[in-house]
């Protein structure tokens, strides 16, 4: 049985980078009532990251962080201390030391640690060149690899990170309204982070399990679209939903019509339903429906596995849906009531676990459950995660033992 493991709790990355801005807001702004003077000056100081990803090795660390005037000290990590054959893994111990500001030093790992771990945890779009602007402006414009900076804090967007390169030689970022860009800054990763923990764990399992094609069901605007085109393992997606609006919306934020040809080939969008039996919904390695079916009246659920599952039959189905129980730490959130007005019922734990079991069973496949988001110790997390996988035939069994 597979497990999903991933590194993200124990490495520094852009959730990393989130923390800095909130913990730190005040100092990375270079702001102090009581000492400004001293938050303008050059202090020497320190910084120890305890486990940053790198797969370029040290050379890339060192390109990275001493054109910026710092002392680098690393220690990488073996893959497995007990197995030392296997070699090292891209993981490092880090210390940074230097004469420098501590709003320099702040912005200085805001920037760099998401851009050695070559990945962030939530969407990338225009806004992240006006942070990237910001965070970096002061340095980033005569730093030598700069375009390698900006390609990787953008996720590889090459118009967003040709954007900002222009913007770094033409103009000097706006600041002086930092303080109001922070809050909102903070308010959008907030907000997003369920969302983005969410649809980082479906392309997580999405990759592991090895599917080339891929089909969104349920697509909506279109966000589980965007991450999966970022991920060059995917060379075909396809987003389906009932909504016509919804497709319209999606292509509208995907851009579709000013994506390069290559990325365009790779994507097609068809508006259909999930409760009867459609052709295209056939010949895919992997499908995922997020946050769909709880939309669903609970009579039509059993169209819906006749047809994902019995009908469609991918390799792979990906689904997550709200955990009721974990409802009562909304504060927001009336008693009783739905996370969605259109939600047509939320599964508890044991409620979600018994349908897809059971739709495991009746169809053919196995399955595992994965918590996504924060668990609470008494109720779980936020969202739960079923990843089925189809049984082999018996065909299959015969040739392959």
């Amino acid at each position: 049985m597979k497990q999903y493991v991933n590194d993200r709790p124990y490495a520094a990355s852009s959730f990393l980078s989130v923390a800095i801005s909130r913990v730190f807001g005040t100092a990375m702004r270079g702001r102090s009532k009581e000492r400004l003077g001293l938050a303008q000056t050059p202090l020497p100081l320190s910084a120890r990251i305890s486990v940053l990803p790198c797969r370029e090795g040290e050379t890339f660390l060192r390109r990275l962080f001493e054109p910026l005037g710092y002392s680098v000290r690393t220690e990488r990590h073996p893959l497995d201390e007990e197995f030392p054959e296997w070699g090292e893994s891209r993981y490092f111990t880090v210390d940074l030391m230097g004469e420098v500001r501590l709003q320099d030093l702040l912005s200085h790992l805001y920037v760099l640690v998401p851009v050695l771990d070559d990945d962030k945890h939530y969407w990338v779009g225009d806004d992240e060149v006006e942070k990237l602007l910001r965070r970096g402006g002061e340095w980033l414009a005569g730093h030598r690899e700069r375009e390698v900076i900006a390609g990787r804090y953008l996720k590889h967007q090459r118009r967003l990170s040709d954007e900002a390169l222009s913007r770094l030689i033409e103009e000097k970022p706006e600041v002086e309204d930092a303080e109001t860009l922070d809050r909102e800054e903070e308010a959008v990763e907030v907000a997003i982070t369920l969302g983005e923990q969410r649809l980082g764990a479906v392309v997580s399992v999405l990759k592991d399990s090895g599917a080339r094609r891929v089909r969104d069901l349920g697509c909506g605007e279109g966000r589980l679209l965007r991450a999966l085109l970022q991920e060059r393992d995917f060379a075909e997606i396809v987003g389906m939903d009932v909504s016509v609006r919804a497709l319209k919306r999606a292509c509208e934020r995907l851009r579709i019509d000013r994506l390069p040809p290559m990325q365009q080939s790779r994507l097609r969008l068809f508006q259909g339903s999930l409760i009867y039996r459609d052709g295209r919904l056939a010949g895919y390695d992997a499908a995922a429906v997020v946050e769909v079916v709880e939309h669903f009246d609970p009579p039509r659920l059993t169209a819906f596995e006749r047809v994902l599952f019995g009908f469609a039959r991918p390799g792979t189905v990906v689904l997550t849906t709200p955990n009721a129980e974990y409802n009562a730490n909304f504060e927001t959130l009336p008693a009783g009531e739905f996370r969605h007005g259109d939600h047509r019922f939320e599964w508890n734990k044991d409620e979600f676990r018994a349908w897809s079991n059971g739709v495991a069973e009746r169809f053919g496949y196995r399955v595992r459950h994965l918590p996504v988001g924060r668990e609470d110790e008494a109720v779980g997390p936020p969202t739960q995660m079923a990843v089925f996988e189809r049984e082999p035939s018996q065909e299959q069994r015969e040739e392959y033992p």
